[in-house]
């Protein structure tokens, strides 16, 4: 099988850089994330290419992005929240280890305080979250081969838990 050995997906600040990074420690692997690609390729903040040029651009910026990264990372590939909007990302993440890191509103609150340095979030932050997870909800779990709950667990907890739904020992 060709790609990334774990791509993680789900819905900002469910620490899915964080558990990416330990993740790849933990299986002697290369962490790469999809938004920290964008930023180095355009020069500037994902709230700025926002700003600057709306998210339809945004978006297809990012579907680049993954495709890329799908192509030719091997280790772990964390995604930005909205990539699984994109058919054909969903397309190429089809038969690849996928885990979607999960978390209710509330959690979400506690890890981000639903800030307004998240450009969809600025107005009405827990509204416009439900609204997001509403919309992106089945699209995470349509594509996930395991789901990982992170409500009150650590970064530790949830690595365990996404090595042994995907059945993977550490190196």
């Amino acid at each position: 099988m060709s790609g990334p050995l774990v791509v993680l997906v789900g819905p900002m600040g469910v620490g899915k850089s964080t558990v990416g990074r330990l993740l790849a420690e933990r299986l002697g692997v290369a962490y790469r994330d999809s938004d920290d690609d964008i930023v180095e390729a355009q020069g500037r903040s994902i709230a700025e290419i926002f700003v600057d040029e709306g998210e339809a651009a945004f978006r297809e910026i990012e579907k680049e992005s993954v495709r890329r990264a799908l192509a030719v990372h091997d280790g772990i590939l964390a995604l930005g929240g909205g990539a699984v909007l994109d058919a054909d990302t969903r397309g190429l993440l089809a038969g690849l280890p996928v885990v979607y890191l999960s978390m209710d509103v509330e959690e979400a609150v506690k890890r981000t305080g639903l800030n307004t340095a998240r450009p969809l979030l600025a107005v009405n932050p827990r509204k416009q979250w439900r609204e997001l997870m509403e919309a992106r909800r089945h699209l995470y779990e349509e594509i996930a081969t395991a789901v990982v709950a992170t409500d009150g667990r650590t970064p530790e907890e949830v690595t365990r838990a996404a090595l042994d739904a995907l059945e993977l020992k550490e190196a």
